[in-house]
């Protein structure tokens, strides 16, 4: 019985690569994120400080302080983070506040930390509150109290640490508990980027994916962005893939134009679900006030999705305000729907809206 031969991996077909196009490894392709303070855009007056901070230790052989970084999410928390270490030569310990449930999940990341290390808690706010008590000897006097034993018998021994630092960042600042915002010496706070600097982002984000890009297009993609540099290169991706498999590779203004209204992102970089946040207002609830609850449970969303995902950038954008009755459209909010709040308030008066759909709410 004549036996099949056995295919190894070398026998292994490999297609010819298309014409033009160098495939990109994976770890190359993931390195968006700067890996120097130096070639970081944007933030400039906490790069500053942040750097005096690092010469200062550097100079003085010392520990650095501790740093606390806040912020909307994608702004550059965990890209300084993980630039400190390197500027200082040091090493870098990464933990999530969700995932220490307990001060024994800590203790490896205190007791492994050599001196001058760097550990770097993302969503510190997180953490419970027994690890954060945990942690407060840890961060002042560098030791901690471990109790062995339970009972009469247990006895406490007090472990010494070598000196390290602590970075931890936080989208929500507010959540932590006063006593652990003051044990850290540096705090900062990061703020929304320019259409600027979010081109120039783009450009430098452009030559490591190897595609060719144009200024009119990189600007249209960075107004597109919501001042998030995160937003900027998950949109950048995917205007490169739609350059690939619909134009020539090279991303021009109206290719970058069709790949973000294929996404439904509109000029003020709104996306559906944006949008449908304010149509809800305008439509059923007459331009508002309008509580978040009552929008929500109309749009069948959860309340956090609203005002931790939508409402930001909205309020931001000056499209929708907060009052004490609930949430408006302003001005610019009704003329970004081709609306007046003349023709809301006639059509609420004549009892359109929420009834008689088919007939015009706005004016044309």
């Amino acid at each position: 019985m004549s036996r099949e031969p056995i295919i190894s991996s070398d026998d292994a077909f490999e297609p010819d690569e298309p014409s033009g196009f160098t495939p990109l490894g994976r770890e190359d392709d993931q390195v968006l994120r700067p890996q120097r303070m130096e070639d970081m855009v944007g933030q400039r007056e906490v790069y500053e400080r942040l750097m005096i901070a690092v010469d200062a230790a550097r100079i003085r052989q010392e520990t650095l302080g501790h740093i606390l970084l806040d912020g909307p999410p994608g702004l550059g928390k965990t890209t300084f983070a993980t630039c400190i270490p390197r500027a200082l030569d040091v090493p870098l310990q990464i933990a999530s506040g969700a995932a220490l449930s307990a001060p024994k999940d800590l203790l490896p990341y205190l007791t492994n930390a050599q001196e001058g290390s760097v550990l770097f808690i993302d969503e510190i706010h997180r953490l419970p509150k027994a690890v954060e008590e945990f942690m407060y000897p840890a961060m002042e006097d560098f030791r901690i109290d471990i109790t062995l034993g339970e009972g009469v018998s247990a006895r406490t021994v007090n472990m010494a640490l070598r000196p390290f630092t602590i970075i931890g960042a936080t989208t929500r600042s507010g959540l932590l508990s006063a006593p652990l915002r003051d044990r850290f010496q540096v705090r900062e706070h990061l703020d929304f980027y320019s259409h600027e600097e979010l081109t120039e982002i783009i450009r430098r984000n452009a030559r490591k994916l190897r595609v060719e890009i144009d200024d009119e297009a990189a600007l249209k993609i960075a107004i597109c962005s919501r001042g998030t540099p995160r937003i900027t290169n998950n949109r950048l991706r995917w205007v490169r893939d739609y350059a690939t498999t619909k134009a020539t590779g090279k991303i021009t203004l109206p290719v970058a134009e069709a790949a973000l209204g294929m996404l439904g992102v509109d000029p003020l970089g709104l996306d559906p679900q944006d949008r449908k946040y304010m149509e809800t207002i305008l439509r059923v609830f007459h331009g508002g006030p309008a509580g978040v609850e009552a929008i929500a449970h109309t749009l069948n969303l959860a309340v956090d999705t609203l005002t931790d995902e939508v409402e930001p950038f909205l309020l931001r954008s000056e499209l929708v305000v907060r009052t004490p009755r609930g949430r408006k459209l302003t001005a610019k909010g009704y003329e970004h729907l081709g609306a007046t709040p003349d023709a809301v308030i006639n059509g609420a008066r004549h009892g359109r809206g929420n009834g008689d759909s088919d007939r015009p709410l706005f004016a044309e």
